[in-house]
């Protein structure tokens, strides 16, 4: 779910910041230019994980901004395909259903990818699965394990005026598309009892 991605930047340190550790003005500056950012073909950056390489600092003329050439490592949330997870239902529709995790929200689940048996409420906006007679609610709010089936990549291009009045909408750049077929898969309180 969790990589360490390498990656070399020059970060222009704020005079302000001078009186600060050089390793955390550096580490402040990365984090403020990184995370919660996606990064095409990479993932979701999370945080800075730690320094490998940090050059002499160059003072550019008339702003005193000093420039460091820097290698170091990131935590970004990137998960495999095939792996399990655990999030909670955020909403429905005749589509399919909404996922989100503690910090990232852009999973969908295709109606294709639920149990076979499954159809939409659309009274109380929901999916629910009749199994040998009986009804098993897929609840917004309600915990459930799915497996990761893809990712999607959306270049984040600039809209120009003329695409924002066409109602042009902006895609999220990074999402993942899951299933909940296989038995386990689903609610969690199917399979675990109280679902804690």
């Amino acid at each position: 779910m969790f990589i360490l991605t390498k990656i070399e930047d020059l970060v222009q340190i704020h005079p302000e910041d001078l009186g600060k550790d050089t390793i955390l003005a550096i580490e402040d500056n990365i984090n403020a230019k990184y995370a919660n950012k996606v990064i095409q073909k990479i993932g979701l950056c999370i945080c800075f994980y730690d320094l490998l390489y940090a050059s002499d600092g160059q003072v550019g003329h008339g702003n005193g901004l000093v420039s460091v050439n820097v290698e170091f490592r990131l935590i970004v949330f990137r998960p495999f395909k095939g792996e399990v997870m655990i999030g909670k239902i955020s909403s429905a529709t005749q589509q399919g259903i909404r996922i989100r995790t503690h910090f990232f929200d852009e999973i969908f689940v295709p109606h294709e990818s639920l149990p076979e048996g499954c159809y939409f409420d659309h009274g109380q906006q929901l999916f629910i699965w009749e199994f040998e007679g009986v009804k098993l609610y897929f609840d917004n709010q309600e915990k459930v394990r799915f497996r990761v089936n893809s990712e999607n990549w959306f270049d984040q291009s600039p809209i120009g005026p003329s695409e924002k009045e066409d109602g042009t909408q902006k895609k999220s750049p990074y999402t993942i598309e899951a299933d909940m077929k296989e038995a386990g898969l689903g609610p969690c309180l199917w399979w675990d009892g109280d679902g804690e």
